[in-house]
């Protein structure tokens, strides 16, 4: 358990920012809540907790944006916590959700040429994890952030083939039609899922 210690205090927008100790355990609650914007309760003007690695942890007030994770120091995370409900709540859950938008979206880490999440390997799924956990200490199981991760990555294929996989075209002019920011050999690999019988849904 974690013993809290009166910190010293720096404002960082709206963050619940806390110092874990290096060997301070981690909440593993199999309680699975949602992490969504609709499903976040809303919570405005609300004070916010830093948690930094020497157990110690600060409170702030104002409007979080996703570059704030990168102005935390690297023994800080932000807190997000749950109500009595199981609800993840407050900026930092809204945070939360955000940023695992972001790493769903990374195709380093989490390629979008899988069939589905189930066939995405565990080290990628353990190498996102981690990086989560290195800006985020969390009251939900590995296991739920892992299944919310799966849910960004399969919305973002799913906003890729609207957006970029035209059926009217040929097979040659979809591969050619790769997305910004995408890896070419990984839009190619699931193009050809796509236009296969096996990838129509």
């Amino acid at each position: 358990m974690c013993i809290v210690e009166k910190m010293p205090r720096r404002r960082l927008r709206d963050l619940s920012i806390i110092q874990n100790t290096p060997n301070s355990e981690e909440t593993n609650s199999e309680q699975q809540t949602t992490i969504g914007s609709s499903n976040v309760l809303e919570t405005p003007d609300e004070l916010t907790e830093i948690q930094t690695e020497s157990g110690g942890s600060r409170r702030t007030r104002g409007r979080t944006l996703l570059k704030d994770l990168y102005k935390l120091n690297p023994v800080e995370r932000v807190k997000v916590s749950r109500n009595n409900l199981g609800q993840l709540v407050g900026s930092e859950a809204r945070l939360l959700a955000g940023y695992l938008g972001i790493i769903a979206r990374n195709v380093n880490m989490l390629s979008i040429n899988y069939e589905s999440w189930h066939q995405m390997p565990d080290s990628n799924k353990n190498q996102a994890l981690d990086n989560i956990k290195e800006r985020f200490a969390l009251e939900v199981s590995n296991a739920y952030i892992k299944k919310a991760l799966g849910k960004k990555w399969i919305d973002h294929k799913s906003t890729l083939k609207k957006e970029y996989f035209k059926k009217d075209i040929s097979l040659e002019e979809k591969l050619r039609n790769v997305p910004p920011g995408m890896l070419r050999y990984q839009w190619e690999d699931t193009v050809r899922l796509w236009n296969s019988k096996k990838g129509e849904y």
